[in-house]
């Protein structure tokens, strides 16, 4: 901008005078005029010659060294009585020479699968898992339970010191005998604990034809039913926080799951008790309900301004991670209560 200024106004005009009026030093425009210079490329005098730099990447490349790190080459050729450089410059070399990656042989972490399982009724899709129960002056106990995932109904649950294999089979078995499970009908869900994935729980399954399924590492969220299922539980009014010993707690544990089943009114059964759907009453108890709402109606009809109410039915079916639905026009989807 600055040169066809001075060019055109060089006779009344100089250099000074329209640098001036542009605002800039005159030294940038007579560097502006300057032919550019050449890049000056500097060497240092230990830098290593082509040759010897040559010798390195084939050392660096070569079979036994292709999957070390500099360090480990260095140390390598020292015992070897061999020196080229030291290790700063191999990695140089190697940055030079092709990207600089990790050249260590790299663990291949397994990828797991996002677990999508679906109950439609009852004894379709079972939850289970082991929690801990606090004893006094230290220390704990286990609490097996299994929930079948549609009803949220506690099939099956056990108190032991430990968590052990043999103990899990036992009451896997005996809840699948209480239930009349056929082979092929049940899927027995889990995160991946020691006791959840031994293999004698793995063969006991294989044989009563249950399939077996797992949540995926440190994701809790693939078996939430049995995480709220323990929440429900530590969080009851009635939870002593700390038992005596194993006896204690099973002799608190009974009531309780008693009361779950049969008088919990379940926020995700639309306040039903786990018992009514898990025994197929569920219809029968909207039916009554349906009927106490349209008596009132009928009383006073003016008290409901949209017509007689209409009860909202269970829903088809229950998910563990279900498909991701279609954007709705606000961007939100309903979450389902589980407890």
């Amino acid at each position: 901008m600055l040169m066809p200024l001075v060019q055109e106004h060089r006779g009344p005009l100089s250099v000074a005078q329209a640098c001036q009026a542009l605002g800039l030093p005159p030294s940038t425009y007579h560097r502006w005029e300057q032919p550019p210079r050449a890049p000056t490329v500097r060497t240092s005098p230990r830098a290593l010659a082509p040759l010897e730099r040559q010798q390195v990447l084939a050392v660096l490349h070569a079979p036994r060294f292709v999957d070390r790190t500099p360090a480990h080459v260095v140390a390598t050729l020292l015992d070897e009585q061999t020196y080229y450089c030291s290790e700063r410059t191999m990695y140089r070399m190697l940055a030079a020479d092709a990207p600089t990656k990790e050249r260590r042989n790299q663990a291949q972490r397994q990828r797991y699968a996002r677990p999508q399982l679906c109950a439609t009724g009852p004894n379709q899709l079972w939850s289970w898992d082991i929690s801990k129960l606090a004893l006094v002056g230290g220390g704990h106990t286990n609490l097996y339970t299994i929930e079948d995932v549609y009803s949220r109904y506690v099939v099956g649950w056990m108190v032991a010191p430990r968590e052990y294999a043999p103990l899990a089979c036992q009451l896997v078995a005996e809840t699948a005998q209480r239930q009349t499970i056929r082979p092929g009908q049940l899927t027995l869900h889990a995160d991946r604990g020691s006791v959840m994935t031994s293999e004698p729980l793995t063969n006991l399954l294989i044989r009563l034809g249950i399939i077996q399924t797992h949540s995926r590492p440190r994701i809790s969220d693939d078996n939430p039913f049995s995480e709220s299922l323990f929440k429900t539980l530590k969080y009851h009014p009635g939870y002593p926080g700390r038992f005596q010993d194993c006896d204690q707690a099973r002799a608190w544990c009974a009531p309780f799951f008693a009361w779950y089943n049969a008088e919990h009114k379940h926020s995700g059964l639309l306040y039903l008790s786990p018992a009514q759907v898990h025994q197929g009453q569920a219809a029968q108890r909207r039916e009554a309900r349906s009927a106490v709402l349209a008596g009132a109606f009928a009383r006073h009809p003016e008290r409901f301004v949209h017509g007689v109410p209409v009860l909202k039915k269970l829903p088809d079916a229950v998910w563990i991670n279900p498909p991701s639905p279609e954007p709705s026009a606000t961007g939100q989807q309903p979450k389902e209560d589980l407890q």
